[in-house]
């Protein structure tokens, strides 16, 4: 059953997309809002000619090629015009959290090689700081995943295995798994987190996204559109 918030998403993805003009080399993003914008583009663009797309997850892929659009694996010289991608939370200062649909590396892997990371949202996504309204997940290699969980633990964070439908580990399409992290304090510097985070042996990605977006845009209920674009272009960091 569709609801006020997959409304919100869809009037952001079809927004997103009728703003497309001469990009062609497309990255896409992974869960609900993305997979509306897959949707809109094979409305948009039947067959996609003239388009290469490129996705980061195999959920994402099937969709795309269900709806006609042709996606090709990740070349080693790739480059993007723009990547449509959906995100969990989103600050006033475009910093994410990302990673709900598990595919946070490659959705991270793939934005840093995008020239535009624009990302389509619900007014529900927007807080004032990170990991308020949604655990910060971190992809994590299984045999490192006990040790990691003793150590965040030590420096304050609630970290739950995520499970799949089973009830067992649930699996990236690399094959890792993902600790979804609440913090004991406010993340007031995501970007420094994002690090820390990353320097612990046994992470493979964070689901923090600091400073990488150039414009959000969030959709609502009654169809309208805000645009939030980066404050400096010139800050922005991949």
């Amino acid at each position: 059953m569709s609801t006020s918030a997959d409304h919100a998403k869809m009037v952001a993805a079809r927004h997103a997309v009728s703003a497309l003009t001469s990009e062609r080399r497309i990255a896409l993003g992974t869960g609900s809002t993305a997979a509306f914008a897959v949707r809109a583009l094979a409305e948009r663009f039947p067959h996609g000619t003239g388009f290469e797309f490129v996705a980061s997850s195999r959920a994402t892929e099937e969709l795309a090629r269900s709806l006609g659009l042709s996606v090709r694996a990740l070349r080693g010289d790739d480059r993007f015009d723009i990547m449509l991608d959906g995100a969990d939370e989103v600050t006033p200062s475009l910093d994410l959290t990302k990673g709900g649909g598990g595919a946070l590396f490659r959705e991270k892997f793939l934005a840093r090689l995008s020239r535009r990371l624009v990302i389509m949202v619900d007014p529900s996504k927007l807080v004032d700081h990170l990991g308020t309204r949604h655990r910060i997940p971190i992809e994590v290699v299984p045999f490192a995943r006990d040790v990691l969980i003793r150590r965040l633990a030590d420096d304050g964070f609630d970290a739950r295995l995520r499970s799949d439908p089973t009830g067992g580990p649930m699996r990236t399409d690399n094959g890792n798994e993902v600790l979804d992290l609440a913090p004991a304090a406010r993340v007031d510097d995501p970007r420094a987190l994002d690090a820390a985070l990353r320097g612990l042996p046994g992470v493979v990605e964070t689901g923090i996204f600091p400073s990488m977006t150039d414009l959000a845009v969030v959709g609502f209920e009654d169809g309208h559109v805000e645009e939030r674009p980066a404050r400096s272009q010139a800050n922005r960091r991949r």
